[in-house]
């Protein structure tokens, strides 16, 4: 009956372990993809990743706004 008992403690410790592998390897994923979230835009205050996604953004939902200058020289 021994070897019942050390395999549930085994199972119990594994899957601690993978619980917190899980959980410190998720917040680094959200950091990085807050971090990659550079241009903002003027009007509406969301965040892009880069400039292509901004201009297209820009033009799709701010059509009667001026475009900003650093998006004049983008190709989308």
């Amino acid at each position: 009956m021994a070897r019942g008992q050390q395999k549930i403690q085994s199972q119990q410790k594994n899957a601690k372990k993978a619980a917190e592998k899980k959980k410190s390897h998720g917040a680094d994923q959200k950091t990085a993809a807050k971090a990659a979230l550079v241009h903002t835009c003027p009007v509406c205050r969301t965040q892009m990743p880069d400039p292509k996604t901004f201009k297209q953004h820009f033009e799709s939902k701010h059509p009667k706004s001026p475009m900003p200058p650093e998006l004049a020289d983008v190709q989308a």
